[in-house]
């Protein structure tokens, strides 16, 4: 399967049990699903996949593969560099 679009990897990693739907809201990560707020030493990152726009270059995202201390496996998508939402603590977690 071809996966070098974020649409593609997501699916895929849906079909590896990345199933959860996870957010940055302020300095906690939420699981939209179950609507539970986490901090960010709750969480792995397992894996993490950066995306440029088809249609403009600088429009970047990243896509984080994560799990929860309790075994939930989802994902969260952000934007890349200045457009990111994602917490400083997670960035340096993310870069270990």
């Amino acid at each position: 399967m071809d996966t070098n679009t974020l649409s593609l990897k997501i699916e895929e990693l849906k079909k590896l049990g990345y199933d959860s739907n996870f957010s940055v809201k302020d300095d906690t990560i939420v699981n939209l699903d179950k609507k539970q707020k986490l901090d960010v030493e709750e969480l792995t990152v397992k894996h993490f996949y950066r995306f440029e726009g088809m249609s403009n270059p600088s429009d970047l995202s990243i896509l984080y593969a994560v799990e929860t201390k309790d075994g939930t496996k989802g994902t969260l998508v952000d934007g890349y560099g200045i457009s990111s939402s994602i917490s400083k603590e997670l960035s340096k977690k993310i870069q270990k």
